[in-house]
């Protein structure tokens, strides 16, 4: 076996793994010394000695022979089990024990893959270490369903999201299953989000920011509720207006969002227009919110899902709908029957329609310039849809209020088009 600087520098990357995990476990080993004055059992807890010379000997027997590592494996996992068997003590964590194999199988990692091996230790070290914030935040601050929310997310996006065929499929090729479905996720990651900025905010800094963080999930809905809120609560009239204002922001910062994340030439086309409406809408938001500066919002109830598998999956169903109506109505009218369905995809969510453009776009469908009409023109429906529903919910005031931020908004939005 011929040992050369890479071998050398890769046993090194080895040592520090041993000693890296071993130093986290010493200290362990030192808090069960404390808590068990005079009981031996506490001396069986491998420390930083142990983990280092497990990982280096994961390294040589992987130099050595790759049937040496197994065997090392399997060695250092009946010393471990019989260990845990011996220990005449009521803590049987698994931790220490299973990371003093897993310091093997680095070892012998850092050899190929010293990178990798050492990136893998840091996190199993960061994991050791913060073992009182991890139980206190699972056990005290997530609930049971929000839980269930992660798991969710968790198996959409790393078991369903591989399985999802990535090419157009339908009438008129319009419809990508791959994309419809990174929606789907997204708009769960958004939820979540929103839902865990009001959990750790609450409402003590006031409505507006809720309303900002509530946007992110639906401007609509947003409005509607802060609209209920000052219909009963008029006294809190100014910062139910700046949440359903600033939830407009939160409109132009997703569209954003979005096409960031699906066509980033059609972003760079709608750039001054969205900024100007972001711009403008922000000050009429931060300008209410001062007038109404010293009024406290109550608390909003706090939602108990973080989000609404419903809600995305209704959403992904509509934009693939409008998918296809758009690609139908552009190959038989042009870009007139293109303006015209996105400006009915906006009656309902404007998101939809930015999406089934932008992918347009990213199908190399339609020109970026081409997709600053529909999407323009399903912004400026979305905003009469709210405010319709400011008109149902809040009364004539807060009516008043919030489609006067909306019409700036929105002449702002196209005031930037016919400038630039």
């Amino acid at each position: 076996m011929v040992i050369d600087n890479a071998h050398w520098l890769n046993l090194a990357v080895a040592l520090g793994i041993g000693l890296l995990i071993g130093a986290e476990r010493e200290r362990k080993k030192d808090a069960v010394g404390e808590r068990r004055r005079g009981d031996s059992s506490s001396s069986l807890v491998a420390g930083i000695r142990t983990f280092t010379i497990a990982s280096l000997l994961g390294a040589v027997s992987i130099s050595v022979d790759f049937w040496l590592l197994v065997t090392s494996i399997i060695c250092v996992t009946v010393f471990v089990a019989t260990t845990n068997f011996v220990a005449k003590n009521e803590d049987r964590s698994l931790t220490t024990h299973v990371s003093l194999v897993f310091t093997v199988i680095l070892g012998g990692l850092a050899m190929s893959d010293a990178a990798l091996s050492a990136s893998l230790a840091v996190a199993t070290a960061i994991l050791l270490a913060a073992k009182e914030p991890i139980h206190g935040f699972v056990r005290g601050v997530v609930t049971k369903d929000e839980m269930i929310d992660f798991l969710i997310l968790a198996a959409a996006t790393l078991i369903v999201l591989p399985l999802v065929p990535n090419e157009h499929v339908g009438p008129f090729d319009a419809i990508n299953p791959y994309n419809l479905w990174l929606i789907v996720i997204l708009v769960m990651f958004i939820g979540a989000l929103g839902h865990l900025a009001l959990r750790l905010l609450g409402s003590r800094i006031g409505l507006p920011l809720v309303g900002l963080v509530s946007g992110f999930i639906s401007s609509i809905a947003t409005v509607g509720a802060m609209g209920e809120r000052a219909r009963k609560m008029p006294h809190l009239m100014g910062v139910a207006v700046a949440g359903a204002t600033l939830s407009s922001l939160s409109t132009i910062l997703q569209i954003a969002m979005l096409l960031v994340a699906i066509h980033p030439a059609t972003l760079h086309a709608l750039a001054i227009p969205l900024v100007f409406g972001g711009v403008s809408i922000a000050a009429y938001g931060l300008m209410v919110m001062l007038s109404s500066f010293r009024q406290n919002g109550a608390e909003m109830g706090n939602p108990s899902r973080s989000f609404s598998v419903k809600t995305a999956m209704m959403l992904a169903a509509v934009i693939a709908i409008v998918l296809i109506a758009s690609a139908a109505l552009k190959a038989w009218f042009g870009q007139t029957g293109l303006v015209v369905a996105s400006g009915v995809a906006g009656l309902v969510d404007v998101h939809a329609a930015t999406i089934s453009v932008a992918s347009l776009g990213a199908a190399n469908k339609l020109m970026p310039v081409s997709a600053v009409i529909p999407i323009l023109a399903a912004f400026t429906v979305n905003a009469i849809s709210k405010a319709v529903t400011a008109a149902v919910t809040g009364g004539k005031e807060f009516f008043r209020q919030v489609v006067l931020g909306l019409v700036v908004q929105v002449v702002a939005v196209w005031m930037g088009w016919w400038l630039f």
